[in-house]
């Protein structure tokens, strides 16, 4: 999940999962797959960013649940 903040300053958690687009018009516009939107202010680049960001963190630790490497024995 990313921090963003919507345009009348309130901060918002959103599951990266469940977005289907992002649009610049000039604010950013995040689609999500359930077609919901919202304008936040963080520019597109920066939201995509902090995106690439989580799933590195997520997929560098397999089994986040724990914060410890799987048992692969």
């Amino acid at each position: 999940m990313i921090k963003v903040t919507r345009l009348n300053d309130s901060v918002l958690i959103v599951n990266v999962d469940r977005i289907q687009s992002l649009q610049a018009i000039p604010e950013t516009v995040i689609t999500f797959t359930n077609n919901n939107k919202i304008m936040v202010k963080e520019p597109l680049e920066e939201v995509s960013q902090r995106i690439v960001e989580y799933q590195r963190t997520i997929n560098s630790n397999p089994d986040s649940s724990t914060g410890q490497p799987p048992d692969l024995s």
